[in-house]
Parts: C-alpha cells; sequence; structure tokens
C-alpha cells in the first residue's frame, strides 16, 4: 500500500455550518503527499523551472501572509520576526512518506545555511497530537521550529493565486523583505532544495 492515503471526504454539513469550521475542511481536502498543479499565473507572474521550482522575480514578489502561532513545542512564533533573513516554509506531517523522505535534506540544508541568514520554519498540519510531530523531530534531529497547525489554517492564509502549498509537502521561500519568492510542491532533494536557497542568500 501507499505511505500517504488521501483523506475521507467528511460528510455534508449544512449551510449553517460556521465558517472557521468550512475554512479547516477546505485545507484538509488538500491532496496529502500529491503533487498539485502549479501552472503559471498573471498575478504572481512566477516562472516554472525545469528543477520543478516557481520563483519571482524580486520586482513582482507579493508580501507572505502573516503566519503565527504555536509551535510543535509550546512556543509563540511569528513569520515576521525573521524579517530581514531568507526563510524557508516546509508544510510536512509526521504521517507523510514524502515528507519522512526529505526530512534529512531538509535538517542538513538548515544547518549548513543557519549562520548565513537563512532560516527554516515548518508548518507542521494534520497531526492530531504534538508528541507525533515531536517524536519525528526528535528522530529525524531537525534544528528548527514547526508551526503546529492540524487543521491546515494556516496554508488558508495565502491568497488565491499566489505561490500557495497545494499539497503535503510543499516548500515556500520568503526573501529578506518577507516577500514570497519561490514554491516547490512535492519532496525536495537537497540538490533541489540548496538551488531554492542560494539565490535568494545572495540577494541583499
Amino acid at each position: 500500500m501507499s505511505a500517504c492515503r488521501a483523506p475521507r471526504r467528511l460528510p455534508g454539513r449544512r449551510r449553517t455550518t460556521l465558517l472557521a469550521v468550512g475554512a479547516a475542511l477546505t485545507a484538509l481536502s488538500l491532496s496529502a503527499c500529491g503533487n498539485g498543479t502549479s501552472g503559471g499565473s498573471t498575478q504572481t507572474k512566477f516562472v516554472q523551472g525545469e528543477n520543478g521550482i516557481a520563483t519571482v522575480a524580486e520586482a513582482d514578489r507579493k508580501p507572505a501572509p502573516d503566519i503565527s502561532g504555536e509551535t510543535t513545542r509550546g512556543k509563540q512564533l511569528k513569520l515576521a520576526d525573521y524579517k530581514g533573513k531568507v526563510v524557508i516554509l516546509n508544510v510536512w506531517g509526521s504521517w507523510c512518506g514524502p515528507c519522512i523522505a526529505e526530512a534529512g535534506n531538509f535538517t542538513k540544508v538548515a544547518k549548513e545555511t543557519a549562520s548565513k541568514g537563512v532560516q527554516f520554519v515548518g508548518i507542521n498540519t494534520r497531526d492530531s497530537e504534538k508528541s507525533q510531530a515531536t517524536n519525528f523531530e526528535d528522530e529525524h534531529g531537525v534544528p528548527y521550529p514547526s508551526l503546529f497547525d492540524p487543521t491546515g489554517k494556516l496554508m488558508l492564509r495565502f491568497p488565491k493565486g499566489s505561490l500557495n502549498p497545494q499539497s503535503i509537502p510543499s516548500t515556500i521561500a520568503v526573501d529578506r523583505q518577507g516577500r514570497i519568492a519561490a514554491r516547490s510542491i512535492g519532496p525536495l532533494t537537497e540538490d533541489q532544495l540548496r538551488k531554492m536557497v542560494t539565490p535568494l542568500m545572495a540577494e541583499k
């Protein structure tokens, strides 16, 4: 059997269901451990590279949304606190086979670039207990924090038509000015991850 399964569709709800619940269910409909579509957009003006990484020219980048909340370790974290650094956001789940496969790559590159103005941040989603996420982090030696987002609400903060996460795993690169600069859908190799990070490190 596949290491990951698409989530079961939840039964229909009445029209009066709270909007917050509706948003959470929308997040749950993201394809688990699968590749999403990532064609070009006149709104984002991004370019899909041969390496599977979509990039945006500096002049066309849009601000990243407010990403904040409690980490898997119970601390408060705000993406805005890292302005001035390149931030790599990785959406993952401990239950996701491709996330397990790429974990070592993220751990290695995060350690290599930490002293060069790069901050990795995870967004853990669809793990019902924090212990599932922290066990994963401990097992793979993950050196950076992850926001705990069991229902996927943080992913919904990315505006429609932007370089938003479309599957698990997804990776978003944010430049030093807090703007969305690149996105990859699906697991990344060390080489692919470095190709995403290195150009942003060179920017002032």
